[in-house]
């Protein structure tokens, strides 16, 4: 016990009944015992709120790497659509273009073009489409 044989504890036991005398003794042993009985609750307490802690530290993470994924996950659909989006409106624009060539005969000039041509306007349309 910390380093102490029974010899020294008895010196002690033996110089503290001496100190304090025969009545003294006991209510102090009494105190003492009280103390580190707290003493070990209270530490007992303390392992017990880091494990709480630690826990609750180890939930938060999992919290915040299913929020990473979760928005990652999103951003990805959100630029596969927008892909998408920017793909349907490009075949849009060459069906319509097509479209155009097969009512206008196969010309390169637009619908309104030709319709300019037909009333004697020299220019052809400019695209507003942008």
């Amino acid at each position: 016990m910390f380093g102490m044989g029974m010899p020294e504890i008895i010196l002690i036991l033996a110089i503290a009944l001496i100190v304090l005398g025969p009545k003294k003794l006991p209510e102090i042993a009494k105190s003492l015992g009280r103390g580190i009985s707290e003493f070990r609750k209270a530490t007992q307490e303390f392992k017990e709120n880091l494990e709480v802690d630690n826990e609750l530290k180890e939930a938060r993470d999992t919290i915040r790497e299913v929020k990473e994924d979760l928005e990652e996950t999103v951003r990805n659909s959100m630029a596969e659509n927008t892909a998408d989006q920017e793909v349907d409106a490009a075949s849009e624009d060459e069906l319509e273009h097509t479209v155009e060539k097969d009512v206008t005969g196969g010309s390169e000039d637009s619908v309104e073009d030709k319709s300019r041509q037909e009333n004697g306007l020299k220019e052809p349309a400019k695209d507003v489409r942008g």
